[in-house]
């Protein structure tokens, strides 16, 4: 978490270290002289974390702009106003809480916010959140919600999920109850003033792995049990520092996928881990992708999202790909400077393939899209 804080919060962490060089210049000899090159050595280092905000906006832009996006105003190196903390996004945005969407508890629930004026009935874009853990931890509260917030005041409906965990669970309960909750969505969520013709998706970390492989196995009946008459093709998605590729080992990835989440190992079942790898599951039916990811993320490799993004362009999907300078896994948990462009960004995506100003994929085909108009 103090490196999260240091490139999220650099600002805070100077303040810090000013102080403590005001204290090493009230003490005398060694120490002083220490005290001060720490220190000062330490504030260079942040007023460089500081900038690497600024120079998010200019990433994000680009990937906006490989994909033909126009950018507005908001994506210049100023913050972008309106990017709550966490818990007042929570309080002000959130209606319903712990709708049960299957028969698993707890498990099997999940929250929709909106702005409070939003008709019921309306036709406003979804967007479904899935929360990141390995796997095996997590919960529908607490993360990306000053994204959910953004869009929420923006006239947009979301939906945050639960889903079964390992090891209690084994794979494909994960990508099984995410899917039942999109047709939850798309049978539900016009009662609260959503749109079931246009339905986003965005995770992070594990969450963003069963986003992508939601919006890349569209109606695939392997994981739609006793549901496959359910449309659950998704108009785009948006995975931040995801694990994409299950064929590639590091960062301890295979101990945990054999140890607790599918439970057989890559030698012996190869085909369920390829299946389960969206970076090997891109075809025709995949909707436009933003891929975000940190260059010093230490938990998932930065090269899981380029696999991925590799793949998307190999296969002409429409893609966006936001490599942010020093950004640490989970960044956007945090209202920072950062995670303010970066919602920015990922609202001007969504706003862009909803007004068709981004081709739609091919899992979209048929169904009717409206414009936002927002």
């Amino acid at each position: 978490m103090s490196s999260a804080l240091a490139s999220e919060l650099p600002e805070l962490m100077i303040g810090v270290h000013a102080a403590a060089a005001a204290g090493a210049l009230r003490s005398r000899g060694v120490s002083r002289a220490a005290g001060l090159a720490l220190n000062g050595a330490a504030l260079a280092g942040l007023a460089g974390l500081a900038g690497d905000a600024r120079r998010s906006a200019h990433v994000l832009g680009d990937a906006l702009r490989e994909l033909g996006v126009t950018l507005p105003s908001e994506l210049s190196g100023r913050r972008p106003v309106g990017v709550l903390p966490a818990p007042l996004a929570r309080r002000r945005y959130r209606r319903v809480a712990d709708v049960s969407y299957s028969e698993h508890g707890r498990f099997g629930t999940l929250d929709v916010w909106h702005r409070a004026d939003l008709p019921v009935g309306g036709r406003a874009p979804v967007l479904v959140q899935v929360h990141g853990g390995g796997w095996t931890m997590g919960d529908k509260l607490g993360q990306a919600e000053p994204l959910l917030g953004y869009l929420a005041e923006r006239g947009w409906v979301c939906v945050t999920v639960n889903y079964r965990l390992a090891p209690a669970q084994r794979w494909p309960a994960m990508i099984v109850d995410v899917k039942r909750a999109i047709a939850w969505v798309r049978e539900h969520i016009s009662g609260h003033g959503g749109d079931p013709d246009f339905v986003a998706i965005t995770g992070g970390s594990a969450g963003a792995h069963l986003a992508a492989l939601a919006a890349l196995t569209p109606n695939d009946p392997a994981f739609q049990p006793g549901f496959t008459e359910v449309d659950t093709s998704l108009a785009a998605a948006v995975p931040m520092y995801g694990v994409h590729d299950f064929t590639r080992g590091r960062q301890g990835l295979w101990a945990l996928l054999e140890g607790k989440v599918i439970g057989t190992t890559f030698a012996t079942d190869g085909d369920t881990w390829r299946r389960a790898s969206p970076a090997l599951r891109v075809g025709p039916q995949a909707p436009p992708f933003l891929v975000v990811h940190g260059t010093t993320d230490t938990i998932v490799d930065i090269a899981q999202s380029r696999r991925l993004v590799a793949a998307l362009r190999d296969a002409s999907v429409p893609v966006g790909f936001a490599e942010l300078p020093h950004a640490q896994h989970g960044f956007d948990a945090l209202a920072s400077a950062r995670t303010a462009h970066t919602v920015a960004a990922v609202h001007r995506f969504l706003t862009a393939v909803h007004q068709r100003e981004v081709p739609a994929g091919a899992g979209q085909t048929g169904r009717k899209r409206v414009a936002a108009g927002r």
